[in-house]
């Protein structure tokens, strides 16, 4: 295992401001977190990952937006090229595109800036790329702009020529290091920044249901949520607040935390039913977790364990709301809680307009795997209530 020297990461300040480092295991080097970290923390990654050159991959939308990025790669000895046109749901065509431009340009780490396409993207190209050099392990920093947690995982979803979402999974895929600067997020859209905040609740609540997630885990998403709760109408109402911009970040990084040996296990039936209504059909993630989560955790009242619903009550105390009296009672406000705080943020949606009705038996079946699914009926149901 490699030693992190932390003292090479820490700085001085006397500041209050939400700041410092974490460091893990040999895949995942360190996150460096607070304002304007990224200045100092890219190049200090960047020498101790031994890398040599860099492809800065980031989205279409970013891409006029992400120059103080560039600028500091190019500050160093290392900037190669960048590629700014990864599309929605990382289509392989564009992560094919920017595979020759790395290959081209002798580049052998990414920089991935932005939301879970450019960081998706990354890990798909690096799957590939270390396939075809036999096993040889390239590498990313991820410097995230939204609140998805795509940062935090093994696995890297994308979309083939069909649109269909594909998957692949590897321990060498995590990134190898994280810089959460929250100043650089003050340009992400409202709407992307506040619906993958709704990304990350969905992640911290199935969590709490998610086969072999351990309790300590369990006990950070719940702080997660609480959070997330907090601090999203915060942001919505001080958009310009660095520091609540921060605390999000933090929020997100405990709703997906990442482990070593990861239980690749599926979250939920409101993120299944997210991948099937995303790619297919141009939703963005975090509306689709808009739509979904609260309608999911109803029906988690209904079916779930009683482990599981044991678990989704306990958010009512984090939330500083009352007790109903029962289990049961307290995951169906736990919805109710949702639906709110998603109408609150202005983003209340649903699917009339973007799904064909015709096309619920399909989404369902898609998402469980197959019609003969016991959840399957029940999916039908909450899909048809979601118009």
């Amino acid at each position: 295992m490699s030693i992190v020297n932390y003292a090479e990461f820490s700085e001085s300040s006397t500041s209050t401001e939400l700041q410092g480092f974490y460091g893990w295991t040999d895949t995942l080097q360190g996150v460096q977190y607070g304002p304007g970290s990224v200045s100092t923390a890219l190049p200090k990654f960047f020498k101790r990952l031994g890398a040599s050159k860099a492809l800065v991959l980031t989205g279409k939308s970013l891409y006029e937006k992400a120059s103080k990025v560039e600028d500091i790669l190019k500050s160093i000895d290392g900037y190669g090229a960048t590629f700014w046109e990864i599309g929605q749901h990382s289509p392989i065509a564009d992560i094919k595109a920017a595979t020759k431009v790395f290959t081209d340009t002798g580049c052998d780490i990414i920089v991935s800036v932005g939301g879970g396409s450019p960081i998706d993207a990354a890990k798909a190209l690096l799957y590939y790329l270390q396939q075809e050099r036999g096993g040889k392990t390239l590498l990313q920093i991820a410097i995230p702009t939204t609140l998805s947690a795509a940062e935090y995982t093994v696995g890297a979803g994308y979309t083939d020529d069909n649109g269909n979402k594909v998957a692949v999974s590897s321990q060498d895929l995590a990134p190898s290091a994280i810089i959460l600067d929250a100043e650089l997020t003050l340009s992400t859209p409202e709407r992307l920044w506040l619906s993958t905040g709704i990304r990350a609740l969905d992640h911290a609540v199935e969590n709490l249901y998610r086969p072999l997630v351990v309790p300590p885990l369990k006990a950070l998403c719940l702080s997660a949520l609480a959070d997330l709760f907090r601090y999203l109408p915060e942001s919505k109402a001080n958009p310009q607040s660095v520091e609540v911009r921060q605390k999000l970040q933090i929020a997100s990084w405990k709703s997906l935390w990442p482990a070593k040996r990861e239980a690749y296990s599926a979250l939920g039936l409101s993120h299944a039913l997210g991948h099937k209504l995303g790619s297919t059909y141009s939703i963005p993630h975090g509306i689709t977790s808009c739509i979904t989560l609260s309608a999911v955790v109803e029906l988690m009242a209904e079916i779930g364990t009683q482990e599981d619903k044991e678990y989704l009550a306990q958010a009512l105390f984090f939330l500083h709301k009352p007790s109903t009296g029962t289990v049961e009672g307290d995951v169906k406000a736990l919805s109710v809680y949702i639906k709110d705080l998603v109408k609150g943020l202005g983003l209340e949606e649903n699917l009339a307009g973007k799904v064909p009705k015709e096309d619920i038996p399909t989404i369902a079946k898609n998402a469980l795997g197959s019609d003969t699914h016991p959840t399957f009926p029940h999916a039908v149901k909450l899909l048809e209530s979601l118009y």
